[in-house]
């Protein structure tokens, strides 16, 4: 029997928790309708109320609105698909390389709207919570991603997160100062359906572990 816990939500509001975060999913395929700037405003808000370390909110979004700087970002996410298939068949082979140049690895010109998430400058001065772990301000540009990424989801937007870029060249691109850094292209909006599972696992490409096997008690594992 369940204690009774006062500060627990209600079964259904605990469902619906559950719920976003079991159908997220890293989207690669949208329509171009475009999303209201109410639900954009939103979704903006649930990334700002992510938990940061020392509360030093260290992300920074970058609305990307002008069609000739997001073609471009486009071009610099293409030219880095090329140099990773490159690497995957240095690495692995060349039939791997293949399958991997088969995957569609972003929605850039069709989503409705693009995010770059960055990590702001002058890092250093934040040292509570970073001085053993200065990777901590990444690690709240994530969970802030996180936030916008199930907000996204309950609301009936895909989002995808594409990696595939340099950062000195997106940095330049974007006029980003030098001591700030580009850490994610965020892709946004309406799609025709989910994927039933993350599209790597549709695709082929790899299978999900259980947690069983990623969860140690008392120490590392061996």
């Amino acid at each position: 029997m369940s204690l009774n816990n006062p500060h627990a939500y209600s079964a259904l509001e605990q469902a619906a928790i559950y719920r976003v975060i079991a159908e997220r999913r890293d989207m690669r395929h949208f329509n171009k309708m475009p999303v209201a700037p109410e639900i954009l405003a939103r979704l903006l808000n649930a990334a700002h109320h992510a938990p940061s370390v020392g509360l030093m909110q260290p992300w920074r979004f970058i609305r990307i609105s002008d069609q000739t700087l997001r073609a471009s970002i486009h071009k610099l996410v293409e030219a880095e698909r090329i140099r990773t298939a490159r690497a995957i068949g240095e690495y692995e082979n060349t039939a791997r390389m293949a399958e991997f140049l088969r995957l569609k690895v972003e929605g850039i010109l069709d989503c409705g709207e693009l995010l770059v998430a960055t990590l702001c400058g002058q890092r250093e001065g934040h040292i509570f919570g970073r001085r053993t772990l200065p990777e901590m301000d990444l690690a709240s540009v994530c969970c802030a991603i996180q936030n916008l990424w199930l907000a996204a989801r309950a609301e009936g937007l895909g989002m995808g997160w594409v990696s595939m870029f340099d950062p000195l060249e997106l940095a330049v691109l974007l006029g980003i100062p030098a001591d700030a850094k580009p850490v994610a292209i965020l892709c946004i909006g309406h799609v025709n359906s989910f994927y039933k599972s993350p599209m790597l696992v549709e695709e082929g490409w790899c299978t999900e572990r259980p947690i069983s096997e990623l969860l140690m008690e008392n120490g590392w594992a061996k």
